[in-house]
């Protein structure tokens, strides 16, 4: 069907609310071509004809926006809600910019009052108890993520799991930053973005056993339903921060496919194993990493690559030349 304009508009029926049933085929023909005319607001079928619906309403907004800085300009919404903030981010905060809104500076003799109202909402933010903890770990959640480049998605889990502590009254007796830690460990393994014990403890300020202690804890209260990390998961990882090209990491999983086959895998410990696979494909490769390179990055002993080398080479019967 085509517009005024002599363009040809596809249905789109994601343009609808969610409890409203927008029809994919045709009643008259049975025909699944259908398409919207958004001149008129109407939904008709390619092949009869058939007028379908009629007066549909438009839910995307009445502006057009060319590029990003006009969609930000023309936009009337806020920012989306979020868990990392103790309050989600609803609340309202008072710049430190001495400007008003029209970009002029405020007057020295206003500033005083302008600094007392900002210090108020500051503390009205804050309101109880509660949300002093909330505001205090979300902080150092935060700041913990960001020191270990943590995408969005791992910060907003963890956040969550905080808050199903909190609510259970499960970091009663414990620091705040254990349970911080805690919750992030485990919303690396639940949004599979592995990262071990020692890596968190190393940018924490509380010990890898603390730390085990209490994520145990939680699971266990909270019934989190965590699947035990893999090999592979720590492959792109480890040979980005080696600089090793594609190949090495597709052999490399290559040789982690082939273990988990036989078994080899289970009972040991996924950095080990991914570092000894890495190694092996390195060298495998034309793209050799030393041991003690390999141990660094995976933050396992070169002993442990060692032993783990020698049971995938014997049992898989690799080729490796050193």
């Amino acid at each position: 069907m085509q517009g005024d304009d002599g363009t040809h508009n596809e249905a789109k029926p994601t343009d609808r609310p969610s409890d409203v049933v927008v029809p994919t085929r045709c009643s008259n023909c049975g025909s699944t071509h259908l398409t919207r005319d958004y001149e008129r607001g109407e939904l008709v079928c390619d092949e009869c004809g058939l007028v379908l619906e009629e007066a549909m309403i438009d839910q995307g907004p009445e502006w057009r926006a060319f590029d990003a800085e006009q969609g930000e300009k023309r936009t009337r919404t806020g920012a989306p809600t979020t868990l990392t903030i103790h309050d989600k981010g609803l609340s309202t905060e008072i710049g430190w910019k001495n400007r008003d809104p029209y970009g002029k500076s405020i007057p020295t003799r206003n500033r005083a009052q302008l600094y007392r109202l900002r210090k108020w909402q500051r503390r009205i933010r804050v309101s109880n108890a509660t949300e002093r903890n909330l505001a205090f770990a979300l902080a150092e959640l935060d700041r913990l993520a960001s020191s270990m480049a943590l995408p969005r998605n791992v910060r907003e889990t963890a956040a969550m799991i905080y808050r199903k502590a909190v609510a259970r009254n499960l970091i009663r007796g414990r620091s705040i930053e254990g349970v911080v830690a805690a919750s992030l460990y485990g919303s690396c393994r639940q949004c599979n973005v592995p990262r071990t014990l020692d890596e968190i403890a190393s940018k924490s300020r509380i010990g890898r056993k603390e730390i085990g202690r209490t994520y145990r804890f939680m699971t266990r209260e909270l019934k989190l339903k965590l699947l035990p990390t893999r090999p592979q998961d720590y492959i792109q990882r480890f040979c980005s921060e080696l600089k090793l090209k594609g190949e090495v990491q597709t052999r490399a999983n290559e040789i982690l496919k082939l273990a988990t086959e036989r078994e080899l895998t289970s009972g040991r410990g996924p950095t080990g194993v991914a570092a000894a696979a890495i190694y092996i494909s390195s060298v495998q490769c034309g793209e050799r990493r030393t041991q003690r390179e390999v141990a660094e990055v995976a933050g396992v002993t070169e002993v442990t690559i060692r032993n783990r080398y020698k049971e995938l080479t014997e049992k898989l019967g690799l080729r490796v030349m050193l």
